[in-house]
């Protein structure tokens, strides 16, 4: 995979997908910016880029992924490759449904995803040194260029959904204890249970990630 480091942008999961809409990007490709000014986030909102933290987005094509993904559950796949690159350093990081990264109650990053054609885009922020107000850090001391490096060479091992899925239904337990956005409004997430495409069944309704 090629990935370029920049020292600031507006935002790499903007700059990734307009690049392949204009086919001046190609998968594999990964970007990774010290800075973001107009970051993404989910249901619109801004991601804050304060220096020394994870700005991420990367663009690979539906073959370089495993056959039994799908559109569904590519949020979760993304964050869940992170997540155990992580614990493998020895960090508690957990991916709370549908791809929010926690160190034990708190918020210290996030996921999104875009695709276009044959060619799916993700984007991960992670706080790895500073967090703004009632977020958390991560629990372990790494940086930037390392989780890149790593969580790229994670996503080349093309782990099966399957294998990735048994995990995060084990660890689909703990979201049960928050809450998430359902189409602009609050749903209790205690009463949801997982799919086996990474949506939910809450209030006899699949609900599935849009992020």
């Amino acid at each position: 995979m090629v990935i370029e480091f920049l020292e600031e942008c507006a935002s790499t999961h903007n700059e990734i997908s307009q690049g392949v809409r204009v086919g001046v990007i190609k998968p594999p490709f990964a970007m990774c910016a010290k800075t973001q000014t107009a970051g993404v986030g989910s249901r619109g909102n801004k991601w804050i880029g304060l220096e020394g933290n994870l700005f991420l987005s990367f663009c690979l094509h539906k073959n370089a992924l495993p056959d039994d993904l799908n559109d569904a559950s590519i949020s979760i796949y993304f964050s869940m490759i992170m997540k155990n690159f992580l614990e493998n350093l020895g960090s508690k990081i957990w991916v709370k449904w549908p791809n929010d990264f926690y160190v034990n109650d708190l918020k210290i990053g996030g996921t999104i995803s875009t695709k276009i054609g044959e060619i799916y885009i993700g984007s991960i922020g992670l706080n790895l040194a500073r967090a703004p107000q009632n977020t958390g850090v991560l629990d372990i001391k790494t940086t930037p260029n390392d989780v890149v490096w790593g969580f790229c060479d994670k996503l080349e091992e093309k782990i099966p959904w399957k294998q990735i899925f048994s995990k995060f239904k084990i660890e689909f337990e703990r979201s049960k204890s928050f809450i998430t956005h359902i189409n602009g409004e609050i749903a209790d997430l205690s009463a949801a249970s997982l799919c086996e495409d990474g949506s939910i069944l809450l209030d006899n309704k699949k609900v599935y990630s849009l992020r």
